[in-house]
Formats: structure tokens, C-alpha cells, sequence
């Protein structure tokens, strides 16, 4: 069929089916980081105490853990698997780890429980995160994928802009394991959304004979690693993310610290509201990518925008005003949707089916590495010379990453092509 007479995505079931799936699930996991962030601040004295920036570095230390332990690893199983399964399954264990921690806690008030669960919670991330990029290009028509992750990444935000201040609101005034029990809800509700979705699993490997050697699944892994390194689209596309994922490390520990300490009333609700901001932003731009600005060549957008955030940081860093807090927020948000929006496409595109579990497991593994970095770095910064200093640096590389987009692009005219499918 034409894809141009295709209806439109949220009139198609099964890619409806997924997007109010991440819809809820996202939502959910917003009120998980917030309610994270205040049972660490509660423990902390809203981060008074110097061992603040160390449990939120160990914090982001087990959240990473899983990617990097396993993600190398199980693309090549998520490729021989049914990809509704996995989605599910790992759903279905979400919603009972987030409800365990709250329950855990209250035993003796130890937060290890939280940070072993924390750990599993990410495991299931593992297997989650590249089936649901695996399978976007199997239920939608090809001229219809960009505008399906501008819809999906749309979903996110969505799912920010609500969750954020009113999950901040929650766990001011009911607790962080009120928020929590409210995540395992939305988890559960994503189950059910997956379970719409009708997909037909590719043909899987045979079962006997050296498909299913240790030998052979090493192979395979490899093939994976092989196709990130000598991709031009793939390169440029973890390029721009990575610098993403290292800003996001360093807001993690130096931002949370340096909103803190300069508010009034310390509290979740600012980080919720600026999160809100954040998603207002990212909303109004991924709009824009997918309409005017597919005749943008795509390093271009990708980095110029991780220019615009760079900038975005500095203000960041030397303000100590929230209104200017805001603002930044709002510039950063509109100048990194491309980063998410494209680099998904991207890496859609330049793989086939059967390798998609594998490059996704690659990106995962890779930008979780990264944000170990941007988190190392900043909690070595913020505890040497502040959370201005850290901020600062984190500015620098992302701007840094944003120069060597454009670079790449301007090396590969194939790249600085306009990307233009027809919008639906």
C-alpha cells in the first residue's frame, strides 16, 4: 500500500497499542526517579549531608550496572525472541519490583534493599528498552517510522510534563512510597496496552545445529558490535546521543545538588516543574522535526542543537535564580529533541530486523557508559570544586560532541542529504 494512504498512526491499532503503553509506563517512571531522588534526600537532609553526591553516584552506579553487565550480551537474544513477550514479561516484573522497594524499606530503613531492587528493576530495562526500538519498525510502514518516534518520543514527554510536577507534588505530600505504588499501577495498565498489539515474530533461528552454540551466539554478538563501528548513520547516531546521556549524568548528580542548595524550601516539586519545562520544550521541537524540519540535513539539527545545549547549561550553571533555572530548561529541551527523535530513526534505518536487537543492545550499553562517565566525572567535580564548576564542564562536552556532529556530517555528504518522507 502507498504509504501515503496509510491512516494515521494513532488509527492503527498496534502502534497505538505501544504508544499508550509508553504513554503510562513512562509516566510511571518519572514518579520512580522523583521518589528515588526524595527517599535519598530524606536520608540526606535534602542533600546537607557531604555523602549526598556519593549516594547519588551510587544510585546512578546501580541503575547502570545491568546495562553494562548484560546489554552486550542480550541483543542477540532479544533478536531470536518474540518481541511482544519480552515487552510484556519485563513489564510484568517492573510493576512487582517498584512496589517491593516501599515494602523492603520499611523493614529496617536500610536503603541496600533499595538499591538491590533499584538493580533489578534495570535488569528487566535491559531487555525492554531494545525490543520496544526492535519492534516500532515491524508494526508501522516505513514512511510512517519517523513520525512514529516523533509520536513515541512525544509520548515521553507527555508523560514528563504530567508526571514530573504532579510526582513531585506526591511525594511532598504523600511520600516517595505513595509514588511508587502509583508506578506499579501504570506498569501493570502498559500490560495490558502491549497485549493489544498484534505482531508476527520473524522466523526464529532453527533450533539445533550450530545456530545454537555458544560459538555461534558469540558470532552473532560480534556481528552486532561489527555493524555499530562501521555505519556512518549508526556512528553519527550514537555520537549525538552520547552527549545526551553524559549531560544527563551530570544533571544527575551536580543539577539535583545545585537546585537544592539554591532554593528557598528544598524539595522535589522544582525539579518536577523544571522537568515540566524540560518536556514543554522537547514537545514544541519534536513537532517541528517532523515537519519543517526534515529538509534540515541531520547532523545539522543534531549538532547545532547540542550546541544550543551547551549554552543552555552555562546558564544553568551560573544562575542561581529558578526563573532562569526555567528558562534553561525550556532551551535545552527544544535544542535535544533531535538527539532522540533522529537518532532512534536512524538507527532504525541503517539495520535490518534480524541485527536490531543487537544495535540497540549496543546503544544501550554504550550510553549507559557514558552517563557512568558524565556521572564519575561530575561527582568528582562537584565534590572538589562545586556544582557551578561541574555544570560548566558538562557544557563543555556536550558542546564538544555538537562540534563533531557537524564535523561528521560535513565528511559524508550522503549524511547532509535532506530526510524527507512524506508526514503523516
Amino acid at each position: 500500500m502507498d504509504p501515503g494512504r496509510q491512516p494515521p498512526l494513532l488509527r492503527q491499532r498496534d502502534f497505538a497499542a505501544l504508544w499508550g503503553g509508553q504513554l503510562i509506563s513512562i509516566l510511571g517512571e518519572r514518579l520512580t526517579y522523583l521518589a528515588l531522588i526524595g527517599l535519598l534526600a530524606e536520608n540526606t537532609h535534602s542533600f546537607a549531608d557531604p555523602r549526598s553526591s556519593l549516594l547519588l553516584s551510587l544510585l546512578a552506579n546501580t541503575m547502570l550496572a545491568p546495562v553494562l553487565l548484560l546489554s552486550p550480551f542480550a541483543g542477540a537474544w532479544i533478536d531470536r525472541w518474540n518481541l511482544r513477550r519480552v515487552l510484556i514479561v519485563s513489564d510484568l516484573l517492573r510493576a512487582l519490583i517498584v512496589v517491593l522497594i516501599p515494602l523492603l524499606y520499611r523493614v529496617g530503613h536500610h536503603l541496600s534493599p533499595m538499591f538491590a531492587l533499584v538493580f533489578a528493576l534495570f535488569t528487566c530495562n535491559v531487555f525492554f528498552l531494545p525490543a520496544k526500538s526492535a519492534i516500532t519498525p515491524e508494526i508501522v510502514p516505513p514512511g510512517q517510522l519517523l513520525a512514529a518516534n516523533a509520536l513515541l518520543a512525544l509520548a515521553g514527554v507527555v508523560s514528563t510534563g504530567i508526571g514530573a510536577p504532579v510526582g513531585g507534588w506526591v511525594i511532598d505530600h504523600w511520600g516517595w512510597n505513595v509514588a511508587l505504588v502509583i508506578n506499579g499501577f501504570t506498569y501493570l495498565v502498559s500490560v495490558v496496552s502491549l497485549w493489544l498489539i498484534r505482531y508476527r515474530a520473524h522466523a526464529p533461528a532453527p533450533a539445533s545445529g550450530p545456530e545454537r552454540t555458544a560459538a555461534r551466539y558469540l558470532h552473532e554478538v560480534g556481528e552486532g558490535w561489527r555493524l555499530v563501528q562501521r555505519s556512518p548513520v549508526v556512528v553519527l547516531a550514537l555520537t549525538a546521543l552520547a552527549a545526551v546521556w553524559v549531560g544527563g549524568g551530570f544533571l544527575h548528580v551536580a543539577g539535583n545538588q545545585h537546585i537544592q542548595q539554591t532554593a528557598s524550601v528544598p524539595g522535589m516539586e522544582r525539579v518536577g516543574v523544571l522537568l515540566l519545562v524540560l518536556g514543554i520544550g522537547t514537545a514544541i521541537s519534536t513537532w517541528w522535526v517532523n515537519t519543517r524540519g526534515r529538509a534540515v540535513p541531520r547532523p545539522v539539527l543534531l549538532g547545532v542543537g547540542l550546541l544550543i545545549v551547551g549554552l543552555g547549561l552555562v546558564a544553568f550553571a551560573v544562575s542561581r535564580r529558578f526563573a532562569v533555572f526555567a528558562g534553561a530548561a525550556f532551551v535545552i529541551g527544544v535544542a535535544a529533541a533531535p538527539a532522540f527523535v533522529l537518532t532512534e530513526t536512524l538507527l532504525q534505518e541503517g539495520t535490518e530486523a534480524r541485527q536490531r536487537g543487537r544495535v540497540f543492545s549496543a546503544r544501550d550499553f554504550l550510553m549507559r557508559l557514558v552517563f557512568l562517565v558524565g556521572v564519575t566525572l561530575a561527582g568528582v567535580t562537584t565534590r572538589a570544586f562545586g556544582t557551578r564548576s561541574a555544570l560548566l564542564l558538562c557544557a563543555a562536552l556536550v558542546g564538544l560532541a555538537g562540534a563533531a556532529a557537524l564535523a561528521f556530517g560535513r565528511r559524508d555528504p550522503e549524511l547532509m542529504r535532506p530526510h524527507q518522507p512524506p508526514a503523516v
